[in-house]
């Protein structure tokens, strides 16, 4: 676990665990983790499906919701945040001593609110409420609805993960509604943060695939490389935007740059090395969430070297070519947030006929 602490000490970057389970917390895991350099914790529909339908270890506490007589939904919120709670407890150290930068747990909204602005803002408030710990953030999608409840829940000085981001231009909007939501803030900034979640792995899938389908020696020659350039560009989006006189205004408040965090890290195609997506996005002020085979296969031998801002003028020219070879880029975006949210909308829906089929068992 070594190169995990290294990562952050000597490059800037919080490895965070994209993973959340009732074990991890009973065995104490999870704080072993912690001890190894894990400094947060990301979550979703999909991850809390695989944990409950998954483990036996949820049985007991649903019983006892069912003999309670409540519903579905309302036992999928009590389960998921029993195992939000215990993470916040195990990450509350390290958020108090690195001074409020890392030690968040993260909790999405329901994901039939992607299109949803006043559902979405609603929502994320009622889960701040209900948990109430400073070191929560609430997962928002950074849908086209998703963006104006991002700057509501900042101006409400609420921590937001923004996720499911696909593509530059709603990159740029996300870091804009920041801004904003810091802008029209009263007083003291310092208690809120976000980060900015710019999938990456799923770029390359999508785009791939396309590669393959024009066919073109041109074409296949980019297969493997629109995602970690995409990242290197958001990087420099990045740079930019938290710079200069308006953000100095609001540093002065005490304001935190929105950190982008690399999701989605984990390899699909067994030909491209199993760190890539962590090897070549490592650099100062980011995130990158990590499943649990991708945090054992960097501790093990992953590459500690700055590369998110290597190589800058390659990473243009190749996002250039790839719009040259026929990839609509635009539409690759496009194509993979409606499938981000239909995935977790599904694991969302199977989940809570999962437990209601159970329960009838029960009953």
């Amino acid at each position: 676990m070594d190169r995990l602490i290294r990562l952050y000490e000597e490059h800037g970057q919080s490895p965070w665990l994209d993973n959340l389970k009732r074990g991890y917390l009973t065995s104490g895991q999870l704080a072993g983790l912690v001890d190894g350099g894990i400094r947060g914790l990301t979550s979703n529909p999909t991850i809390f499906q695989k944990a409950i339908q998954g483990s036996p270890d949820y049985d007991e506490q649903f019983s006892d919701l069912v003999r309670g007589g409540g519903s579905d939904l309302g036992t999928y919120w009590s389960l998921v945040l029993r195992d939000i709670r215990g993470a916040l407890d195990v990450f509350a150290p390290l958020h108090e001593t690195s001074h409020g930068h890392d030690g968040f747990v993260s909790v999405e909204v329901a994901p039939d609110l992607a299109d949803d602005t006043p559902g979405t803002a609603a929502a994320a408030r009622e889960l701040h409420t209900r948990i109430a710990r400073p070191n929560l953030m609430v997962k928002i999608p950074g849908t086209a609805a998703g963006v104006p409840a991002v700057q509501q829940m900042i101006t409400e000085k609420r921590s937001i993960n923004v996720t499911l981001i696909f593509s530059l231009d709603r990159y740029q909007s996300v870091m804009e509604a920041y801004l904003a939501g810091l802008e029209a803030a009263d007083g003291d900034l310092s208690g809120v943060a976000s980060v900015a979640s710019f999938f990456i792995s799923r770029v390359d899938t999508e785009v791939d695939r396309r590669l393959e389908a024009i066919g073109s020696p041109e074409a296949l020659a980019l297969r493997g490389k629109a995602a970690v350039t995409q990242g290197k560009l958001a990087y420099q989006q990045f740079r930019r935007t938290f710079s200069g006189p308006r953000w100095e205004a609001l540093a002065a408040r005490g304001a935190r740059v929105q950190r982008p965090l690399w999701a989605s890290t984990s390899t699909k195609n067994p030909a491209y090395p199993d760190t890539r997506y962590v090897d070549e996005l490592i650099g100062p002020d980011t995130v990158n969430t990590l499943p649990d085979a991708t945090v054992a296969a960097f501790a093990d031998h992953g590459t500690l070297a700055r590369r998110v801002d290597a190589d800058l003028d390659e990473a243009e020219a190749t996002w250039r070519d790839l719009g040259a070879v026929g990839v609509d880029l635009d539409d690759v975006a496009r194509t993979l947030e409606v499938e981000g949210v239909a995935s977790f909308q599904k694991s969302f829906d199977e989940l809570l006929g999962a437990l209601d089929a159970k329960a009838a068992g029960l009953r």
